[in-house]
């Protein structure tokens, strides 16, 4: 390849890259809908209240727990949280950061946010929402992980290999 390829190259790779990141939005009405339900979201936990925790997923969400086996779909997290919400044990995430980008035509959301919680201490969510032909955001994946830090991380991928 000639030094114009790579200079030609280089550059459709970075038009590429600032065309993706232009339909990256941040409309502050949809920013703010889209925390409203997260927030919402972890308080029906916090407060086992079933119907308007699941109110907040999209009809074939998917919930990724932090075990391995963890693939829910909305039935079946439904089934494994009910006995907890029942109980009126249900969960508390604190968020503590949040970051939410929206797509070019504010339809889809995605987000990360670091979390607290009492027994599994620092944690994080990510997930994707999407906007309903009603207007209310619902998630569509709600992905719920342990970061584990790299200065323990070789003995904790030692300890999985021994479960498994």
């Amino acid at each position: 390849m000639s030094r114009m390829s790579h200079i030609t190259a280089l550059l459709l790779i970075i038009l590429a890259a600032a065309s993706i990141r232009a339909a990256v939005h941040t409309s502050p009405a949809n920013m703010k809908l889209v925390n409203e339900v997260l927030d919402d979201l972890h308080d029906a936990a916090s407060h086992a209240d079933f119907d308007r925790y699941f109110g907040h997923f999209d009809d074939g969400a998917i919930f990724l727990g932090t075990d391995d086996t963890e693939r829910w779909n909305l039935d079946e997290f439904r089934a494994f949280a009910r006995p907890h919400f029942e109980r009126g044990t249900g969960w508390t995430y604190e968020s503590v950061e949040r970051h939410i980008f929206l797509s070019d035509g504010e339809d889809v959301a995605w987000f990360d946010e670091r979390l607290k919680n009492e027994g599994l201490g620092s944690c994080r969510g990510s997930g994707v929402l999407l906007r309903g032909e009603d207007g209310r955001w619902r998630i569509a994946q709600y992905n719920l992980t342990i970061p584990v830090p790299n200065e323990i991380a070789d003995e904790v991928v030692g300890m999985i290999r021994e479960l498994d």
